[in-house]
């Protein structure tokens, strides 16, 4: 084994607890080869691959924020925050970094769901070479890291944000009002605001609460809004919150949201999306959250 397979290996495993990870991995399917999902590669200044996030579980201090403190806009996130990278077997992750490995032979725990999204004729849940290669295509032209083949849980949450694009309350899974209201799906990780029928923001894609906790299903309503929020779980900044049950929010978070743990309890979205939805929704707009959380 190489040094540098060496290096891959041990800044891989020291950042993904075991126990941890292996915990609260939310995969549909067994992992392959009771093998370990990691990150395809080596975490970075911009992908440190946190499993906590910034949010808050008690109910926060609601005040009038000045003109002066609205006015400091958070700030913005650094090149290479939010790429799209898959979670891998740990072994794959230490081929890919030896150069090693193109294209995989192992079978993913989302195979037969992608292979049914790009229209395999044979979508048998098992991986093969004409397989991996069609999932390689899909992951380099939508830019997900490393390309091998993967079926993991970015390949497919990505599939499911496309295929949501033009109309992601096709199933009527989100009441309909004449009023706005912003509703976050948990089976697909996505949220999104519309005002009858007509969707006004996203989707865009989300993080939502791990099993230790959950995002609260049901109605909710935004009740304070606060641009420039810090932590008092973590003391760490939480851009753009829009709080809508107890200590839950919609934010951003200057890490991957393609994490296999889940947050604390809020939707955490990327900068840009949560900078849009922060001028889309006001103080007493509804939320609506329904589904489950792979693994949750």
């Amino acid at each position: 084994m190489t040094f540098r397979r060496v290096a891959v290996l041990l800044a891989l495993v020291s950042v993904l607890p075991l126990d941890s990870a292996l915990a609260e991995a939310p995969s549909p399917a067994p992992a392959p080869a009771e093998e370990q999902l990691v990150p395809g590669v080596p975490p970075g200044p911009h992908q440190p691959w946190h499993l906590d996030t910034p949010d808050q579980v008690l109910p926060p201090r609601v005040y009038r924020p000045s003109a002066l403190e609205e006015a400091v806009e958070p700030r913005s996130a650094a090149a290479g925050t939010y790429d799209l990278i898959e979670y891998v077997p740990l072994s794959e992750a230490a081929a890919v970094a030896d150069a090693k490995v193109t294209c995989t032979t192992a079978t993913g725990p989302y195979q037969k769901q992608v292979e049914r999204w790009l229209k395999r004729k044979n979508a048998d849940a098992k991986q093969s070479r004409a397989d991996c290669l069609a999932i390689r295509a899909f992951q380099i032209k939508e830019g997900i890291k490393p390309a091998i083949g993967f079926a993991g849980p970015v390949t497919w949450a990505r599939m499911q944000f496309l295929s949501a694009r033009k109309n992601p309350n096709a199933a009527g899974k989100c009441p309909v009002r004449t009023y706005r209201v912003a509703c976050v799906d948990l089976t697909r990780q996505l949220t999104w605001v519309q005002k009858g029928k007509k969707v006004v923001f996203g989707p865009a894609p989300i993080r939502s609460g791990r099993r230790q906790y959950p995002t609260r299903a049901g109605w909710h309503t935004v009740y304070w809004k606060h641009k420039n929020h810090w932590s008092t779980l973590y003391h760490q900044p939480m851009p753009y919150a829009q709080f809508f049950s107890g200590g839950q929010a919609f934010h951003a978070v200057y890490g991957s949201i393609y994490t296999e743990i889940g947050s604390m309890g809020c939707v955490n979205l990327r900068l840009a999306d949560a900078r849009t939805l922060w001028g889309v929704l006001k103080t007493k707009d509804r939320v609506f959250v329904w589904g489950r959380r792979a693994g949750t």
